[in-house]
């Protein structure tokens, strides 16, 4: 089922996550570690990120260095559809620009509707490890905004170099695509970001997942500024349970975030990352409650391969 069809029919506030696929040569079985603790509270659906590619450098006979490209974790569709085998879950793959070409993108499109897959995260992805700024594949899709369109445009029945189909079937996918309530690190603000998420959706985003922030304010005043654009899909609030004291400094760095004065203090205050654990938990807890009071239509958690805390967290609020 699509994911705004689930919003639409839920009575109350929903429960999703998203996972990582588990590096190159790991089993799934992580995978289902992760959701079977978490099968209690019946996910809504799952999220499946994206890894492009990496550059790495081997040295080979006579001293040189030769770049090589390596994926440290694939698998995303092949994920989506054990998951969706195994659990009967709908899961979301996250689709990227970087590392695709549109034909490219196109096939694993097809092979998601094949699958019966039909949601899709599209994202722009993040630049290749060592480069300064993104730059798209040579025949790609260089923004978010260009790999909503195409997805569209397959919704619409419009295919690449569609002069030598005979006769084609549309696609139905359900798009979603990403908001920064503390705007993305490449935005001059947050005004002209909401400007570039109100043309994705107006281009046909069906919902919006927000980037993890730890002050719920920060949500409801994106939400607000939202709607005050004209910007009306559901915008599902993501949340992340801090687990160990580095990540305060960690997640500022990564995924360019706050951590609010009281978390911060109670952080600071902890011996270990058990007690630092604790305090996530309580705040994961604090936060979860008030997003369902004020009527988020998701809780979307980001287990980054754990799902202790989270079922923690998810026992006390559904």
């Amino acid at each position: 089922m699509k994911v705004v069809d689930q919003i639409k029919q839920a009575k109350s506030t929903l429960f999703s996550i998203e996972i990582l696929p588990p590096l190159k040569g790991k089993s799934i079985q992580s995978i289902y570690n992760i959701i079977d603790p978490l099968q209690d509270f019946k996910p809504s659906f799952v999220d499946v990120t994206y890894h492009r590619e990496e550059y790495v450098y081997k040295k080979r006979e006579g001293g040189y260095l030769e770049k090589v490209s390596t994926r440290k974790r694939p698998g995303t569709v092949g994920i989506c559809a054990a998951i969706m085998n195994r659990y009967k879950i709908d899961t979301v793959p996250h689709i990227i620009c970087g590392g695709f070409t549109k034909e490219e993108t196109e096939s694993a499109l097809i092979d998601l509707q094949f699958l019966g897959i039909d949601n899709v995260l599209v994202l722009r992805g993040d630049a290749v490890k060592n480069e300064r700024s993104f730059i798209p594949e040579p025949g790609g899709n260089a923004y978010a905004i260009d790999l909503v369109k195409q997805v569209v445009n397959m919704n619409q029945g419009s295919y690449l170099h569609e002069e030598e189909m005979m006769e084609v079937t549309p696609t139905n996918f359900c798009i979603g695509v990403a908001g920064y309530p503390e705007k993305h690190y490449e935005a001059p603000n947050l005004t002209s970001d909401l400007k570039y998420l109100k043309m994705k959706v107006d281009a046909g985003a069906q919902y919006i997942v927000t980037q993890m922030f730890y002050d719920n304010q920060k949500y409801f005043d994106f939400v607000k500024k939202c709607r005050d654009m004209d910007i009306n899909v559901p915008i599902v609030p993501g949340l992340k349970v801090l687990t160990t004291k580095a990540q305060t400094s960690i997640l500022p760095k990564t995924f360019f975030l706050d951590i609010p004065h009281d978390l911060m203090e109670a952080v600071d205050k902890c011996t270990n990352d058990q007690q630092a654990k604790e305090v996530g938990i309580e705040w994961a807890m604090m936060q979860s409650k008030e997003l369902i009071k004020a009527g988020a239509p998701v809780l979307h958690f980001y287990t980054m391969g754990s799902a202790e805390p989270v079922r923690r967290v998810v026992s006390k609020v559904f």
